[in-house]
């Protein structure tokens, strides 16, 4: 078995997240979702920005990370996570149009 410094398996789990992130283009994600943050009605637009995970699916999450950084993934869990970590930058875009709306409305969060 290789031995690896702390430095090289630090390395090699920044360049596995720098991987998963650049597939997702966030600008172009954001822009193809500006029709839908149109469509918010500001009750919607609230209920969205205050949209929480189950504790089921954070449980989950947490230990594909902890996975992930470790470097031991299976394919189908890096699948799995990978679907994860798209969907919440969804999410996530999703309510920052939502608190956009909001602000707009009432002027406050």
């Amino acid at each position: 078995m290789p031995m690896f410094f702390a430095s090289d398996v630090e390395l090699r789990r920044q360049q596995r997240y720098t991987d998963m992130m650049k597939m997702v283009d966030t600008p172009v994600l954001d822009q193809l979702l500006d029709p839908v943050g149109e469509l918010l009605t500001p009750e919607v637009a609230r209920k969205l920005a205050n949209l929480k995970f189950g504790s089921k699916s954070l449980a989950r999450i947490k230990s594909l990370a902890r996975k992930c950084n470790e470097g031991k993934l299976s394919a189908q869990e890096r699948r799995e996570y990978e679907s994860y970590v798209n969907t919440m930058d969804v999410i996530a875009i999703l309510q920052a149009k939502a608190r956009s709306i909001m602000r707009r409305h009432s002027g406050k969060l």
